[in-house]
């Protein structure tokens, strides 16, 4: 990837590349292979792989995976379907989510993931969801305010990919699926529109 392909993603700013860091963040020491599922062009993909020396990005868009390919880095993109490819189970060190479990039955997905991750592996996931009202109406208004100053400093990048609106499962869904589907994770509701869950399979 150039110098210049770099600096051009370094300012882009959206709500998903906003908290890029908090998977990041979560990549376990020594990890040695990671997946990003709905990997769009590959953004987060090529973050990881500056600590992470084998990642595969799968994602359904194919003009994404395109120009994912297109800056010719040593990450293996596919095009295809995670919940169905051929993934070996828990042959993944760290899998990465952004902004993609809305797309799938969110069950079904956490599934599939918490299946391709190691022993000791961890899921990082941000994602979108439903809110509430009129029990969510202060989240929306932080976010609201929160959402214009960040943008009136970085703008915004419309990323290529499709999207789905509204988000099939609400905030709180979302946190007990969370707790039933991946015990002992950690979910966080997130100032602009998102939320985290982190887990850590259990060591074998």
């Amino acid at each position: 990837m150039t110098a210049k392909n770099d600096r051009r993603n370094d300012r882009r700013w959206n709500h998903n590349i906003h908290y890029h860091p908090r998977v990041l963040q979560a990549i376990p020491d020594g990890s040695r292979r990671a997946l990003d599922v709905g990997c769009g062009e590959g953004m987060l993909a090529r973050e990881i792989r500056r600590t992470v020396p084998h990642v595969t990005g799968i994602d359904l868009h194919a003009p994404s995976i395109d120009e994912a390919r297109a800056h010719h880095d040593d990450i293996d993109y596919v095009l295809g379907d995670f919940l169905t490819h051929p993934f070996e189970p828990a042959s993944f060190d760290v899998i990465a989510s952004v902004a993609t479990l809305h797309h799938m039955d969110a069950a079904t997905g956490l599934t599939r993931m918490r299946e391709l991750l190691r022993p000791g592996g961890v899921l990082a996931i941000v994602g979108l969801a439903r809110d509430t009202l009129p029990n969510d109406l202060p989240h929306i208004l932080a976010g609201v305010v929160g959402n214009a100053a960040h943008r009136a400093v970085k703008g915004h990048w419309q990323h290529p990919s499709p999207t789905v609106w509204p988000p099939p499962a609400t905030y709180r869904e979302m946190r007990a699926l969370a707790a039933d589907l991946l015990p002992g994770s950690r979910y966080r509701r997130h100032l602009l529109f998102r939320y985290t869950i982190t887990w850590r399979r259990p060591p074998a």
